[in-house]
């Protein structure tokens, strides 16, 4: 009977060699080295740099996403104040829901924690681009701002080294030859916590006197829709845009203007 011979199979070097261990691994597996004070020091000064590196890895991501989101919900929040102007004649139910689900969003990643702490932020000049405050009905109808007189735009001016604010509520009356105008209304604020302030009216006028005679029979109802008196929250506060709500449970948002 013919005798086969028995072939051994080649055995590469990578079948007799485990893989090279990483660095702690050699050094845990030598006792010699472990048993060392000094390289144990080693050991755990080498764990304690890598697991700082990726916390802060992961803090600087976490931070980048948050940047991220906040201007994404601004960009959203901007087409949905398209045509509404600024929300005071009134705004559909699903509209009002849509902008105020965005504002709670952009309110939630404030990046200003305790704003009356850095009033630097608040201070300067805003114009109004939303808020809940409305003019509706009989209210509109008295004030002439259907046909005869147009709701310009609505600025504040905020004083931190005065704490004064002024609000000014431009108009165009289109019956005296496109006359210009504004109410002006000037206000003090005290800090009240981390977060609010409560405000006082100081005083309050029209200019030029002939738009003040339009109002004058109505002005204490134009100011009292207007009048920036109680308490304000500042909920949101960054280099461009703020929000606040008020002890009237009137949301505000604000966008910063030279």
């Amino acid at each position: 009977m013919a005798t086969k011979a028995l072939i051994q199979p080649q055995i590469r070097v990578s079948h007799l060699s485990p893989p090279l261990p990483n660095t702690i691994e050699m050094m845990i597996r030598n006792n010699n080295i472990i048993n060392s004070p000094r390289n144990f020091n080693k050991i755990s000064r080498f764990v304690q740099q890598r697991t700082i590196f990726a916390s802060s890895q992961q803090q600087q991501s976490n931070v980048e996403i948050s940047h991220s989101t906040s201007s994404q919900i601004k960009i959203q929040l901007y087409d949905a104040l398209q045509g509404i102007n600024r929300g005071i004649f009134g705004v559909s139910s699903d509209k009002k829901i849509e902008i105020e689900e965005l504002v709670k969003q952009l309110e939630s990643q404030n990046p200003t924690f305790e704003p009356t702490l850095s009033l630097d932020k608040v201070a300067g000049n805003w114009k109004l681009i939303y808020s809940t405050i409305s003019i509706l009905g009989s209210k509109r109808t008295k004030l002439g701002l259907r046909d005869f007189i147009t709701l310009g735009d609505l600025y504040q001016n905020i004083d931190i080294s005065e704490g004064k604010a002024v609000n000014v509520i431009k108009f165009n009356a289109r019956g005296l030859s496109l006359l210009s105008g504004e109410l002006r209304i000037e206000a003090s604020f005290k800090i009240a916590s981390k977060s609010r302030v409560d405000i006082f009216y100081n005083n309050s006028g029209i200019t030029p006197d002939q738009l003040m005679n339009v109002f004058q029979k109505n002005y204490n109802l134009l100011l009292g829709i207007f009048n920036p008196q109680g308490w304000l929250e500042i909920t949101y506060v960054d280099e461009n845009l703020r929000i606040g709500r008020d002890d009237k449970d009137n949301i505000f948002v604000l966008e910063r203007v030279n």
